[in-house]
């Protein structure tokens, strides 16, 4: 009995530490006729990092740049004078400052560098993993990105990878 009840009380303090999922709305992002939710990504803690597991809707098969961004708004702002969708979440993640776009495997880059998400021909995306993000409640107050093109992890011979316009946006709260 007693070991019983030590084993609860272990098991219950253990629970208080836990990690529990997060849910991420995401939306197509669209300035003129308003952003349209497109599905979700869950993220969830493994001993390997952060997983992503989408459940999107109505992408085009191909390859996309995947990120976390600085901040928690997915609205338009401003960018050379011109509106641009999702520019409010600001640049990649970068806790560090490390200023350089190397990828989500190395750690002289941004952290909000994530692996591509791939959708194949039937709309299925594998989840990712991000093996830099050991807390996934450190993302919280930031914003997912999904960019129109792919992502090659340098700044050469296009910035952030050449990703692209920002296609599609979530607010991890």
């Amino acid at each position: 009995m007693k070991k019983l009840l030590a084993a609860l009380l272990c098991a219950a303090s253990f629970g208080a530490y836990a990690q529990t999922d997060i849910i991420v709305p995401v939306s197509r992002l669209d300035i003129e006729k308003g952003n349209a939710p497109i599905g979700e990504i869950r993220i969830s803690q493994s001993k390997y990092g952060a997983v992503f597991t989408p459940k999107l809707q109505g992408l085009k098969a191909g390859i996309y740049g995947f990120h976390v961004h600085e901040k928690p708004s997915c609205a338009p702002a401003e960018s050379n004078g011109k509106l641009t969708a999702g520019m409010a979440a600001g640049g990649h993640w970068d806790p560090k400052k490390t200023g350089a776009h190397k990828g989500p495997w190395d750690d002289g880059g941004h952290l909000g560098d994530l692996p591509a998400l791939a959708v194949a021909e039937n709309g299925h995306i594998q989840p990712v993993v991000a093996p830099r993000i050991k807390n996934i409640n450190s993302l919280r107050g930031h914003s997912l990105m999904i960019h129109a093109g792919g992502d090659n992890y340098s700044d050469q011979p296009a910035a952030l990878g050449g990703g692209g316009a920002r296609m599609a946006c979530g607010v991890i709260k």
